[in-house]
């Protein structure tokens, strides 16, 4: 494998010496750098996506002003960026983003990255999945019966979460809030709005090493590479499009949906991590190597 010491079974640090490409941009891989680096592994950057402001400001803005009007009863946040690209909306009417949500309106999420991001912004989390933090999760624990719901999205978001929640009686208003794109984002067009300190986040750099797709593909032919972790479906895609094929390298998916892009790219998975959080991602990295260091 070309660590420096063996795999062991029972080792805190079983990570030691393994090292992982984060395919997140500097500014959102905080947390899961430093949660490698504690687990002993050698954490390394490609950015692969990135994300934009939406292009159709005009209906995202009426959509935010029926929101601050009453419209909605519930607001469902499936994602930080999403997090993130409602503060800058607020900050534009100078607001904070509790200030843009009306008490009335319950908000329910998806993961516990995301919960942790908006309580720390002020916002109360009403409903969010406990076992499959997922989209499916939540439409699974989606109350039956009438609702106005507002959900903000990617303009690339599967449409399941939409559907789930409207099979459950609800009237569902999808919006666009941001631009699935390439790394780098063009600057004048990219989300910059930096979240209440919370599960990591900071406006500033991860501190890792950054590669280039080309270098990490030779990093990856040459044996250097032992696990990759994918944080989405359309980093799974570019993770394919741009390093495939893995070799010994390790696929990681952050999520079910993840997991499932990936094999149907015929990527194998190694493992899906329980929760989407940088504990949750180590933990699948050390059943994945502590496996390996029992069968050797």
């Amino acid at each position: 494998m070309g660590r420096h010491s063996a795999v062991k079974s029972g080792e805190a640090r079983v990570l030691e010496g393994a090292r992982i490409l984060v395919t997140r941009s500097p500014d959102r891989a905080a947390p899961l750098v430093n949660a490698l680096r504690e687990a002993g592994a050698e954490p390394l950057l490609l950015p692969l996506i990135d994300f934009e402001r939406a292009r159709d400001q005009h209906s995202l803005e009426v959509a935010l002003d029926a929101l601050r009007a009453g419209a909605y009863s519930w607001l469902v946040v499936s994602s930080i960026t999403t997090v993130r690209a409602l503060k800058e909306k607020a900050a534009e009417r100078r607001l904070e983003l509790k200030e843009l949500i009306p008490e009335s309106v319950r908000i329910a999420t998806i993961g516990p990255s995301s919960r942790r991001v908006l309580e720390a912004e002020g916002i109360p989390v009403d409903l969010a999945p406990e076992d499959v933090q997922s989209a499916a999760g939540l439409v699974s624990a989606w109350p039956t019966g009438p609702a106005n719901v507002l959900l903000p999205q990617a303009d690339i978001a599967d449409a399941m979460l939409l559907d789930g929640i409207e099979a459950k009686g609800a009237s569902v208003q999808a919006v666009t809030a941001y631009h699935t794109v390439d790394y780098p984002a063009a600057p004048e067009r990219r989300l910059t709005a930096a979240l209440a300190a919370a599960n990591g986040w900071h406006a500033g750099g991860a501190g890792a090493p950054e590669l280039t797709p080309e270098a990490a593909k030779a990093e990856l032919s040459g044996g250097r590479l032992h696990a990759v972790v994918a944080a989405s479906p359309s980093a799974a895609r570019r993770i394919h499009a741009s390093l495939a094929p893995l070799r010994d390298c390790r696929f990681i998916a952050i999520g079910r949906s993840t997991a499932a892009e990936a094999a149907a790219l015929g990527i194998p998975v190694a493992a899906t991590a329980k929760e989407p959080t940088p504990a949750g991602i180590v933990a699948a990295l050390r059943t994945v190597f502590d496996t390996e260091g029992n069968e050797s």
